[in-house]
């Protein structure tokens, strides 16, 4: 095949893919009655309508105090949830890694069970767990733990894996036995990938906790809702405000634990 001709048949191949896109985007836009063009010129009204009516006011302020404790509830929530997640999760991981695995049934069941966990959404947890724990902490906490638990799940069986197999070929070639070759070989060398994975999950659950705290009446996305049904739009705005800044702190917080880590 010619220079020419590669470049030709990727250029048709990129042009048809293009097609198909759009034709898939307004046949769908279609169906629900969607018009891009009527939601761009609701930008400006919708931005203004933001402005004039969440920014934060004296009564705002005041209740800053109140709002930040519900923040700091979310976000030990969230850590809680992630860190008995990671620790089941690890576990779990060993017992089904093709590396570590003890044998086909284990590596089995954890992929199973693993991917069910993360493949039900974590909304779907929540709205499950409301049934039978009502509205509570303990909801809160289940939920993001559940869905914490796939996902890191899979990570760690993927990061054991990828890291692991000749740490564990090596190690039972001298005689250990099997946790001495994952308490000193194997977790020693991946512990600072495990713990960019566990921060990543705090990150993302501290997030996941604002809706989630809606359906189950806790922390500061309860308090969100509550502050936007009763109208009082400058708490609902402090409310966010206190969210981004929050959820950034603890990005920042999060990236420099990663470099210390390197």
């Amino acid at each position: 095949m010619t220079v020419q001709k590669f470049f030709r048949n990727r250029n048709l191949a990129l042009i048809a893919i293009a097609v198909l896109l759009s034709g898939l985007y307004f046949s769908t836009a279609t169906l629900i009655d969607y018009h891009l063009v009527s939601s761009v010129k609701a930008i400006p009204a919708a931005i203004i309508w933001m402005v004039t009516n969440f920014m934060p006011t004296s009564r705002a302020i005041a209740a800053l105090p109140e709002i930040v404790t519900k923040f700091t509830q979310t976000v030990t929530l969230s850590i809680a949830a992630t860190l008995a997640a990671a620790f089941l999760a690890l576990i779990v991981a060993l017992t089904g890694s093709e590396t570590t695995g003890i044998n086909r049934f284990t590596k089995l069941f954890a992929r199973i069970f693993a991917s069910f966990c993360r493949n039900i959404p974590l909304i779907a947890w929540a709205m499950i767990l409301l049934l039978a724990f009502k509205q509570s902490d303990l909801t809160g906490l289940l939920a993001l733990f559940l869905g914490s638990f796939g996902y890191l799940t899979r990570a760690f069986m993927a990061l054991i894996d990828t890291k692991a197999t000749n740490i564990y070929e090596t190690l039972s070639t001298t005689g250990a036995n099997y946790l001495q070759i994952v308490c000193q070989g194997i977790l020693p060398s991946i512990s600072s990938s495990l713990l960019s994975w566990i921060l990543y999950m705090i990150e993302n659950n501290i997030r996941d906790a604002t809706l989630v705290g809606i359906l189950t009446g806790t922390g500061i996305g309860f308090s969100f809702d509550l502050y936007y049904k009763s109208f009082r739009f400058d708490l609902a705005g402090m409310t966010t405000l206190v969210i981004i800044v929050g959820v950034v702190c603890v990005e920042l917080l999060s990236n420099q634990v990663r470099r210390l880590m390197r």
